[in-house]
């Protein structure tokens, strides 16, 4: 597959058709205002990664709902005087790894915080270590479409959730410059980066690269590869489902009929699907497909 699809005048100009929700803006209002502990440190561990240059601590922040998320907090050896601050968020499938794999930041004289990635770190890398306990909603396999038919069950709005913790818990830390704080990743690292800058109105920088989470209508027109097949396979896998209930009763959710904008990347989320690797499209069992009717509660995505 091509690196791109469209010549290079058409992507410089290149603008998807965006379409927000009414309640987009309150949705994320209450959502980290449910998480907003004040302290959001849990613990803070020191760990001998063997390095004589950096230092680096085991840090436990409280994230969506709450719950605990880990992430490697790494600075330059000596005394703790305050530092322009990075937040970092990994690709998708990934965790935080081992303490040592990222030391850029913090060489370069910066304080690094990297966010490991809830219920991830199974695909890539040298894994994770925060489990997600939310993961009972349907939608799919793998963390793009799980949750998916309600946004409030989404996976990435829990993560994005934690992300925008991240840079609290950063914050809290000792030795930071609390006003010199900047977002970075690659990849969905870099979606996650975008939504926290649309989401913390006072990051003194976002530095995103390849972001994942960005343009899903266009990607799942483009390819069924993952992490999008099962968003993919499910535009045509659920018309079925939809056409029987269509004759019953008003259905609930369409798929392909949610919003198409996320936090950051203002972009359609990707929709459930079938199991991987399957080559016949099909809902799985008790996902809900057709448009939502006119007195029914909208929703959106999460992403």
């Amino acid at each position: 597959m091509p690196a791109f699809d469209l010549p290079l005048d058409e992507l410089e100009n290149h603008r998807p058709d965006i379409e927000e929700p009414a309640d987009f803006d309150a949705l994320w209002a209450a959502t980290l205002k449910e998480s907003g502990h004040p302290d959001p440190v849990l613990a803070v561990r020191p760990v001998d990664q063997g390095l004589r240059l950096v230092e680096t601590w085991d840090i436990t922040f409280r994230g969506f709902a709450g719950d605990p998320v880990r992430a490697w907090y790494t600075r330059p050896a000596g005394p703790a005087r305050p530092l322009s601050a990075v937040v970092e968020y990994a690709g998708y499938g990934r965790g935080r790894g081992l303490p040592h794999e990222r030391l850029i930041w913090a060489n370069a004289g910066y304080a690094h915080l990297l966010m490991d990635n809830r219920g991830q770190g199974d695909q890539y890398g040298c894994g994770g270590d925060t489990p997600d306990p939310h993961t009972t909603a349907q939608g799919g396999p793998g963390p793009a479409v799980r949750g998916l038919l309600d946004p409030y069950d989404y996976h990435y709005r829990r993560l994005i959730t934690d992300a925008v913790r991240a840079v609290a818990a950063l914050r809290a830390l000792p030795g930071v410059d609390a006003t010199r704080v900047a977002a970075v990743g690659n990849s969905q690292g870099g979606g996650l980066a975008l939504a926290v800058a649309g989401l913390v109105p006072d990051l003194a920088a976002v530095l995103v690269s390849a972001p994942f989470l960005c343009g899903i209508r266009r990607a799942l027109d483009l390819t069924d590869a993952g992490p999008y097949g099962p968003g993919s396979r499910s535009r045509s896998g659920c018309r079925h489902q939809y056409a029987a209930r269509k004759r019953a009763a008003p259905p609930a959710t369409r798929c392909g009929n949610w919003p198409k904008r996320t936090v950051g990347s203002r972009s359609r989320p990707p929709r459930a699907g079938s199991a991987r690797g399957s080559r016949t499209p099909r809902c799985r069992p008790g996902n809900r497909c057709g448009r939502r009717s006119a007195t029914a509660p909208r929703h959106r995505g999460g992403s």
